[in-house]
């Protein structure tokens, strides 16, 4: 799957831009806040219909203006398919594809699998258990669209739960009944993980290995059930033994809602022992390993998005994460942006030698001007 052009009307920063892609690598140089990151927001949201910073739709809007769009055109699977989002103020946030709405976003999520390291993934290791659920979640729900759906209606169940414990609800029928629509989708959803995790771990060991010589990086699975994870009836029994303490806190404490992921370095927590740098290979090599992933399971190859990645390695790391995206035969389209002409000027060498096409364009205060 390629990009082949995006057009972007009041998008964040950008007033207006239009850009046509090479198929295989395409970089963006600017300083910082000069709307690099923005474009690649914009192509995030094209994949999962909301901005990959956090912020509601209605900052998605430049200031002063009362909409925004972007709309892109996708060679996918030997056919040309365009896909358009239209945000306005209070109202649905629109999305086509090949000019017809969706009902459902979630439908949409993984059609056009991509995935983005940015320097926000150094959150993966140091953030909060819901950074590395959300990893694993992006993941199995762009390749399985059961997942989401179980995902959805866990949390919608386990949502009803809390009202009713925040009501001091004594009706021991109601909570059984929420307690087994959260373990029959809640059991799905810890499969899922297990597996997603099993699988990746030695794709992403080999990726780390690319990069670092000498360091042992590992990955587990960390479920909040830690007996039985994954068998039918665990989260009901759990959820049912720990009634009258949820009641109490006013809140479900236990369940998938609580699981985490266990990344270590030379069996220490990365967050604890790593240097940025370290850091900074373990996430690249975490996106690298999600990206074979999809790419296997879909069938087709996801676009990747390398936002700032080379800040805070050493020039061997750089190096050898350039060879590893120069690697025609492991990745497709790849938009990359940097402060370093240098960096740059290194990764479109190093693919060129391939054969591979690219562009480079400047970003100055949202405005794109290709070379």
């Amino acid at each position: 799957m390629i990009l082949k052009s995006l057009s972007l009307t009041n998008f964040k920063n950008i007033a207006s831009a239009s850009l046509e892609f090479s198929p295989k690598i395409n970089c963006f140089l600017g300083n910082n806040g000069m709307g690099k990151s923005n474009l690649l927001d914009a192509l995030y949201l094209l994949s999962f219909c909301k901005s990959f910073t956090g912020v509601t739709d209605s900052q998605l809007i430049r200031r002063g203006e009362d909409f925004a769009m972007a709309s892109g055109r996708y060679g996918r699977r030997g056919l040309d398919e365009d896909l358009a989002a239209a945000i306005r103020p209070g109202r649905r946030k629109s999305f086509k594809r090949s000019g017809k709405e969706y009902k459902r976003l979630a439908d949409h999520i993984g059609a056009f699998p991509l995935v983005l390291l940015s320097p926000a993934d150094m959150e993966l290791t140091a953030g909060e258990p819901s950074e590395r659920r959300r990893f694993v979640d992006q993941i199995a729900s762009q390749s399985d669209p059961r997942y989401l759906d179980a995902l959805v209606r866990y949390g919608d169940a386990m949502e009803q739960r809390n009202r009713l414990l925040r009501a001091e609800s004594e009706d021991s029928a109601l909570y059984e009944a929420l307690e087994l629509q959260m373990d029959a989708a809640g059991t799905y959803v810890c499969r899922c993980r297990a597996a997603c995790i099993e699988a990746l771990e030695p794709v992403f060991r080999r990726y780390y290995a690319g990069i670092a010589d000498g360091e042992l990086p590992a990955l587990a699975y960390a479920p909040s059930l830690r007996e039985n994870a994954g068998q039918p009836g665990a989260i009901a029994d759990k959820l049912a033994a720990s009634r009258k303490r949820d009641l109490i806190l006013g809140y479900t404490a236990s369940g998938p809602h609580r699981d985490d992921i266990e990344m270590t370095l030379d069996g220490a927590p990365v967050r604890r022992i790593a240097s940025q740098g370290q850091t900074k290979t373990y996430t690249s090599a975490l996106r690298f390993a999600q990206y074979e992933l999809l790419r296997r399971d879909l069938g087709i190859s996801p676009l990747l998005l390398l936002d700032d990645i080379f800040d805070k390695l050493d020039a061997r790391r750089v190096e050898r994460i350039i060879a590893t995206v120069a690697d025609s035969a492991s990745f497709g389209q790849i938009f990359i942006t940097d402060t370093n002409r240098r960096h740059l000027d290194e990764t479109v060498r190093e693919i060129s030698g391939t054969g591979a096409p690219s562009r480079l364009w400047t970003v100055e205060n949202g405005i794109f001007t290709q070379l």
